[in-house]
């Protein structure tokens, strides 16, 4: 297959809006692979790399050579070019990596160059997610959307999956199982604002729990005592961790699966900032970073030879805690009453925790799906930023100003801090509104962004608040989201820096 052909897919997708347009033409390109084919472009098409990463960042991009005339190459082309480029390392490895990306590049045509560096970038962003190509995937093979679902879920792989459904069918599919060793997609949770709202949606009595800001974890131990370890994008950060290890090879299980949560805490049990967990978890106990992670499990999906996922929540509770010392299980509460799990979640939060997540007692684990089985609930911390600067949008937000960048006011020099960006929680008619308003507010512009006068205010939900050694004033806002306008509010009436820093010392 040209990747002229899997650009045009893409283009299509993106303009077309209705679910069942995405998922014909998606269906149509997978029918058109070969089956070696197949994975990379069910990996491309979702935005992915089967390399994960290849150490390619947007400066290579920027400086791309002029497209060729006609296109050339192929995705196994691509592909191949990829694992190479991903393989450099050592002296002048950046060099030889930008050198071999231009190549490439240099290949492609304009709409290859257009597909490849939002493909590399991260931004191709056309509305081919997991559960629509999880439904191409299965149109395509003309197999059940269950039966991918959860070979999905047992391999952790929709590429993976979608090359064997595409050559074997279901009797391929059929073939996929828990296996120790191999990670699972892990389940995640969906969002309510309050305990109350929770509660409702689940229906009954549940189990509340801590919501830590860690590195999610999913422990593999083999009947042979071997430990790995995975982070929520299934990659193994086993030899990172010989305190997580050493901790789980003293667990009384012969196999097992654990779900939990990695978090770096202090003396008196308040968390470290969520970077000091980050840091730890990517570099190992070196001597710069001797914190140690604490580890805490709620969940097992195996253990000692029997697969548990379809068991209930409270079954698998009751298995886990027969199994793993009350100082390695996560805090927990089982309840009907809102005022009793409140109390629960204001303690987990003056603790210095995320919230807590609100589980189904009856819900089994849906590896890899945000299903109402799990709800997070968070406390909301709002501010009233001023818009520095916005960028174009991509794919269904072609034409649209898109990204925010927002700054909060020094009361010191009269200027403005930037705090990070955001594209959340903008509808279309939002995004008309603004890229209206903005080009109106506009000071100068290049080829991604428009400049404007800071005048316009917005009001920003976050979750907290975090250093970050990008932006001037140190510190960045974690998941921010646009709530509304305020064009009530004058520019001089938005938050300052100061109260920022005062939201990242609580």
């Amino acid at each position: 297959m040209l990747l002229a052909e899997l650009a045009e897919v893409s283009r299509a997708v993106a303009g077309t809006p209705a679910r069942l347009g995405k998922i014909d033409a998606l269906s149509a390109a997978l029918r058109a692979a070969t089956p070696e084919e197949a994975p990379v472009v069910v990996a491309y098409l979702s935005g992915e790399l089967p390399q994960r990463q290849i150490g390619v960042g947007w400066a290579a991009l920027r400086s791309a050579p002029p497209p060729a005339d006609t296109p050339s190459l192929t995705v196994g082309d691509v592909d191949e070019a990829f694992s190479r480029i991903g393989a450099q390392s050592g002296k002048g490895s950046a060099a030889e990596r930008k050198r071999l990306i231009g190549e490439v590049l240099g290949a492609a045509t304009d709409s290859e160059q257009y597909f490849l560096v939002r493909l590399l970038s991260g931004e191709l962003r056309q509305g081919a997610l997991d559960g629509v190509m999880t439904e191409a995937v299965a149109r395509a093979a003309e197999v059940p959307v269950a039966q991918v679902r959860r070979a999905v879920m047992l391999r952790g792989s929709l590429p993976a999956v979608a090359g064997a459904a595409l050559s074997g069918g279901s009797p391929a599919l059929a073939g996929f199982g828990l296996l120790v060793g191999q990670p699972l997609k892990p389940m995640l949770a969906a969002s309510e604002p309050s305990i109350e709202e929770a509660l409702a949606k689940i229906g009954g009595p549940a189990a509340v729990e801590w919501k830590l800001d860690g590195i999610r974890i999913q422990a593999h131990i083999a009947g042979d005592g071997s430990i790995r370890l995975f982070t929520r994008t299934l990659d193994d950060i086993t030899a990172r961790l010989p305190e997580v290890v050493a901790a789980l090879a003293a667990l009384p299980v012969r196999g097992a699966v654990f779900d939990g949560e990695l978090i770096a805490l202090r003396p008196d049990g308040r968390p470290h900032p969520f970077q000091d967990t980050s840091a730890r978890a990517a570099s190992g106990a070196a001597p710069e970073n001797p914190v140690p992670l604490s580890v805490f499990l709620f969940d097992v999906l195996h253990l000692d030879g029997a697969d548990l996922i379809d068991l209930p929540d409270e079954q698998r509770h009751e298995a886990l805690a027969k199994v793993v010392p009350a100082a390695m299980l996560m805090p927990r509460l089982v309840t009907g009453d809102a005022d009793e799990a409140t109390a629960f979640f204001k303690d987990a939060v003056a603790r210095g925790h995320e919230g807590v997540v609100v589980k189904a007692l009856t819900a089994p684990y849906a590896a890899g799906r945000r299903g109402a089985g799990w709800i997070k609930v968070k406390p909301r911390h709002t501010l009233d930023l001023v818009v520095l600067a916005v960028e174009w949008g991509h794919g269904r937000r072609q034409g649209w100003l898109s990204n925010l960048h927002l700054g909060a006011r020094d009361p010191v020099t009269g200027g403005w801090v930037m705090l990070g960006k955001t594209f959340k929680g903008l509808t279309d008619e939002l995004l008309t509104w603004q890229t209206e308003r903005l080009l109106e507010l506009e000071d100068h512009r290049d080829d991604w962004t428009v400049y404007v006068r800071p005048e316009l205010v917005v009001e920003i939900a976050f979750d907290g608040v975090q250093r970050s050694p990008r932006y001037p004033g140190g510190v960045a806002l974690r998941f921010a989201r646009v709530l509304r306008y305020r064009e009530d509010k004058l520019a001089a009436e938005a938050d300052t820096i100061d109260s920022v820093r005062a939201i990242a010392a609580d």
